[in-house]
Parts: structure tokens; sequence; C-alpha cells
């Protein structure tokens, strides 16, 4: 408390002294015994504010022309174009705006640098000019939020009815992804049956269930529909696809989605960038912890037919966890011999006798 006492007077009195030293200042100018010398650091600094203009907007230049692929990779679905479009839209209408009001900024500061003699115009209001420069930005950025939501309201809204249907959740630190089966139905999962092998908490007592697959690398045909349903299962996460211009948050407790159609598979891809490493990716676009790095998956965009044999390979989780569908079995055994137990008691002599 001591310490903290002597640090407030200490402040209080750097305050006082700046207040006396600003209040001498004043004094001496309304007394005209200040004189201020403009000297060179003024004609500097104005000089600096266009080099620094020249300079820093060739900087831009170069380092935008030179990142420009690795900003824009190639673009491989249907809605990517639109989305593209839109974007570009909005960089132009914003960079021209961005680089006029620097030009005049940098340009005025040399311009009007202090010279005596020279009084500033003193401009207290215009009707005309608030207009519009309200108005103008108003109508720019309605049409641009218009353009946004009709196109974000078609790529979240329904799928077409033959999509590709797959399941997507993110966790810590790496993405679970799982098909439906035959029947073209994904099964009903529940957290409470999540553990260190039924990490989506199939229900296999959900017959919709009983064919559903999981897969380490997606799947999905040229030139059809894929529907992406997309959950967390503890933290935010950000399901990426930056070829397919797809970009969805999974949220903890909230299902989103997200539709597309591929419309270049992963062996024209690597045609046509000459990198025959090339993969499509699945990454994490939030950052969700320290092992944010590995939230990684590999996305294989197939020729139909191509994906209509994979698909046929795939063995469905039961399958794969017997173990798993025994247990299941078990307790849907115990779980009917008690209510034919229940029933049982119910339907005795003396309950008979007693109703």
């Amino acid at each position: 408390m001591i310490a903290l006492g002597i640090l407030l007077v200490l402040v209080l009195l750097l305050v006082v002294f700046g207040l006396l030293f600003r209040l001498q200042i004043l004094t001496s100018i309304f007394s005209g015994s200040l004189t201020r010398e403009i000297g060179m650091s003024n004609r500097v600094n104005a000089i600096l504010m266009i080099i620094f203009m020249v300079v820093g907007g060739g900087a831009f230049a170069w380092s935008f022309i030179d990142n420009y692929d690795k900003m824009n990779p190639p673009i491989a679905s249907i809605h990517g174009y639109a989305v593209e479009n839109m974007f570009w839209t909005t960089m132009i209408i914003l960079g021209v705006a961005f680089a006029l009001t620097h030009l005049m900024l940098f340009i005025f500061s040399y311009r009007y640098q202090h010279k005596d003699g020279r009084r500033a115009f003193f401009f207290s209001h215009n009707n005309k000019i608030e207009i519009i420069w309200t108005l103008i930005p108003a109508i720019v950025m309605a049409s641009l939020v218009f353009a946004g939501w009709k196109e974000w309201t078609k790529i979240t809204g329904p799928a077409p009815k033959d999509s590709i249907v797959l399941e997507v959740m993110g966790k810590q630190f790496n993405w679970l992804v799982r098909y439906p089966g035959r029947d073209q139905k994904l099964g009903v999962v529940n957290y409470r049956l999540i553990d260190a092998t039924n990490e989506f908490g199939f229900d296999l007592n959900d017959n919709n269930a009983m064919d559903d697959f999981t897969v380490n690398e997606i799947h999905v045909p040229k030139g059809h529909p894929v529907l992406l349903k997309i959950r967390s299962r503890d933290v935010l996460h950000g399901v990426y696809m930056p070829n397919f211009r797809v970009q969805m948050y999974a949220v903890p407790g909230m299902p989103t989605k997200f539709w597309f159609t591929p419309t270049k598979t992963t062996d024209e891809m690597r045609a046509q960038l000459g990198n025959p490493k090339f993969n499509y990716e699945l990454a994490c676009s939030q950052i969700c912890g320290r092992g944010h790095f590995a939230m990684k998956a590999i996305i294989v965009v197939d020729e139909p037919d191509d994906y209509v044999a994979w698909f046929a390979q795939q063995k469905s989780f039961s399958e794969q966890n017997p173990d798993v569908l025994a247990s299941f079995k078990q307790k849907s055994d115990k779980l009917v011999k008690t209510k034919n137990a229940d029933a049982a008691a119910v339907l005795t002599p003396a309950n008979k006798a007693s109703l």
C-alpha cells in the first residue's frame, strides 16, 4: 500500500508539472513573447511523406504481383467462380478508394506543409458533400452485400436431391469423416457413445448407422453435387477447402452445412499445375489449439466411375469393429429381456386378481 501511495503521488506530480508547463506556453502565446523556429525538420518530413508514398506503394505492388498465385489457387468448383468475382469486385472498389484517399493524404501533407503567413481555411459544413460521401458508399456497400447474400444463400441452402452426402466433424486435432452406406442415409450418433474406438459415437441400434463408414481420405466425384454436413466435437474449427472456395465454421452444438460441385479431378489439376504431388486439401482455418497445424485431410476428386468403384470397396464401421457391434447387441438383448420381464410381472395371476 505504501509503494502504491508513493507511485500515485509521483504520477500526480508529473501531471501538475505538465499542466504548469502547458500553462506557461499558452501564456507566452497570448502575450506574443513566444517565438517558434520551424527549421528544416518541417521540410524534411514533408519530403519523407512523398518518398514513403512512392517506396511503400511500389513495395506493395511488387508483393501483390509476386504472391498473386499463392493467394489465388486454381478454382475447382462451379460456385467458386461467382465467389471469386465477388471477391475481386470488392477488392477493386476498396482498392480504388484506398489508393485515392492515401494519395490525398501524402500529397496534401507535402503540398500544405507549414509556411509562415499561411492560414488554414475553416470549412464548417456542406450538406451536398455530406450527402454525396454518405449516399455513394451506402449504395455501393448495399450492392456488394446483396450480391454476397444471394450467392451465400444458394450454396448454404437446400442441396440438390441427388447430392453425395458426407459428414465432417472437427476435433482436436484431426478431422473425422463419415459417409452413409448403400441406403444413402446417415445414421444416428450420440456423443455419450464416443470412445477411443467409436470416435463418431455411432449408435448401432439405429439401422441407418449399420452401413455408415469412416475414412481418412475424402473422395468425391467430379461434376456431382457434394453436401458437407459439418459438426465440431470440442472447440470452434474452420472447414476450409481453398480450391473449392469452401469456408464454413464447425461450431460445437450447432450443425452447419455447405454444398458444392467439383469440376476438376485431382489428376486434371495435377496436369494443369504441372505438379504430380498436388492434392486438394481440407484444412482448419481457425487456430484451435497447439495441434492446429495437424488438422489437414486429403481430398481426392475422382471420375464418377472411379468414385463408384472406391465406394464399393469401403467397409462399414460395424464390419470393421465387430466387438462394438456385439456390445450393442448384448445391451439390446438385455434391454429386451428387462422389458419382457417387467411386462410378465405386470401380467401375473396375483396382479390380475388385484385388478
